[in-house]
């Protein structure tokens, strides 16, 4: 106990005013900090489950989520377009495209080789960003869970060959990017495999298909000259190609009548 001795009635009601003050603001202090750390108990939850989604993600499709999360990093360096100059190295290289032997010969170096890859990276726009981005998710966790990593990185890095290659020697420039290509491809690969050995762990309707012909007719018609529609054709046509491929070797080399394998996560 402490007591405090005062001059005058006047000087102890403002000593009582000052005290209580001071208790007052310890009581908000307390409250504030328990709020805060109530707040904090809350979120460690949903960090825990982000965490362990993105565990989740990288172990069983690794090559997605790392092709996913370089696109993201890429569009936040690029400004989604609005500076490439800070992202010049992913641009498809300069080469000779009066024919493709011609263009093959005139790659000459590791830089050059990676770099009809790379546009796959490149995206202009928050559109542009999030269809790509949902539609690899969706056919690269399924394509990805049924087949080894790297029969679905050999996909992905022909269909992206292919598509970036087309729109260069159509169009004589490499003003072009995004994920689309692959995307075709990856379309056109799922349905081939679920048509003709609907035994396979994948989920494709043919509406699906029909959704990405109709949108690839209608993006030529009314934006042909803002959207790399020979990216689209080359990837959707080698997607096609690669899972007939797949088929003829499963039905007639291995006879199963299942690509791939049921996947591990379900």
């Amino acid at each position: 106990q402490q007591v405090i001795w005062v001059g005058s009635e006047a000087e102890a009601d403002a000593v009582r005013v000052a005290l209580e003050r001071w208790l007052n603001k310890g009581y908000d202090a307390v409250n504030r900090s328990s709020a805060s750390n109530t707040a904090g108990e809350s979120l460690v939850p949903g960090l825990r489950g982000f965490l362990k989604g993105a565990v989740a993600a990288i172990y069983y499709y690794p090559i997605t989520t790392v092709l996913f999360a370089v696109c993201l990093i890429v569009a936040i360096v690029s400004g989604l377009g609005s500076y490439p100059d800070r992202v010049a190295i992913l641009f498809y290289p300069t080469l000779t495209s009066n024919g493709l032997l011609t263009l093959l010969a005139d790659i000459k170096s590791f830089s050059d080789l990676s770099r009809t890859f790379t546009p796959m990276f490149l995206h202009f726009g928050e559109l542009h960003l999030i269809f790509n981005m949902l539609w690899l998710w969706y056919f690269g966790r399924q394509l990805e869970s049924i087949q080894s990593m790297w029969s679905f990185g050999a996909l992905v890095l022909v269909t992206s060959f292919v598509s970036n290659t087309t729109q260069y020697m159509v169009n004589d420039a490499n003003n072009f990017g995004g994920m689309s290509g692959v995307v075709y491809g990856l379309v056109g690969y799922t349905w081939v495999i679920h048509k003709l050995m609907p035994k396979s762990y994948l989920s494709l309707n043919s509406n699906m298909l029909a959704f990405f012909v109709v949108a690839l007719v209608g993006m030529e018609i009314l934006a042909s000259s803002l959207v790399a529609t020979a990216a689209h054709v080359g990837g959707l046509l080698s997607g096609l190609v690669l899972g007939g491929g797949v088929v003829f070797y499963n039905r007639y080399v291995i006879h199963q009548s299942a690509v791939g394998h049921k996947p591990a996560n379900r």
